[in-house]
């Protein structure tokens, strides 16, 4: 039973954000008492840590196995965005927003297990990307890998890119494209065109 609650609870969190599903809309949904729900999870903060640290080793065991897959390293960002975004329900409650808003602590803790994540990824992508010759040589990584990963905090900020009118798959792909366009060598450019070209077909 605690499984299924907490893959409900993250289902609905995900569509309709942390802030608007209560315990009582999970136990109507589920068909199930609030009092199991207690019984699994003391209070709804527990139930939402539980949640977020189910998405977050989902999504971290996702993006190893892509990176397993050896896949030319402008392919790979592309194949972890997308899982990111599938994972994530194309993120149209605005779960980082709502979680930092209404859980700065959780919303902190996850941001620090993310960036260990992230750095590590995109360290590694970076360094394979500039052997190949793709990304440029003269590449300071540990930079790299700080910049997208404070670029693709931000752009979840709901007061710099308000959800009305940058949908979070606009913010994702075209942040994507602009941080490889500025590490791309020509060679690498032309295999980014082509990732880009076949994505709009």
């Amino acid at each position: 039973m605690r499984e299924k609650i907490l893959q409900r609870a993250t289902d609905l969190f995900l569509n309709l954000g942390f802030k608007s599903v209560t315990m009582d809309d999970l136990a109507n949904e589920m068909a199930i008492s609030k009092k199991t729900i207690y019984s699994h999870f003391e209070n709804k903060t527990k139930l939402v840590e539980e949640c977020t640290m189910c998405v977050f080793c989902a999504i971290s065991d996702g993006i190893d196995y892509i990176i397993s897959l050896k896949k030319n390293p402008i392919e790979e960002l592309y194949e972890i965005k997308k899982f990111v975004m599938v994972q994530l329900k194309e993120e149209k409650s605005s779960p980082s927003y709502q979680l930092q808003k209404y859980y700065p602590k959780l919303h902190h803790n996850l941001k620090n297990k993310q960036f260990e994540v992230m750095q590590k990824c995109v360290v590694d992508n970076v360094k394979r990307g500039v052997d190949l010759g793709i990304y440029r040589a003269n590449l300071d990584v540990d930079f790299i890998a700080r910049i997208y990963f404070s670029g693709v905090t931000s752009i979840k900020e709901e007061s710099l890119f308000p959800h009305q009118k940058f949908p979070m798959t606009y913010l994702m792909d075209n942040y994507l494209e602009y941080h490889l366009r500025g590490i791309v060598t020509p060679k690498g450019r032309k295999k980014l065109n082509e990732i880009i070209n076949s994505n709009q077909e």
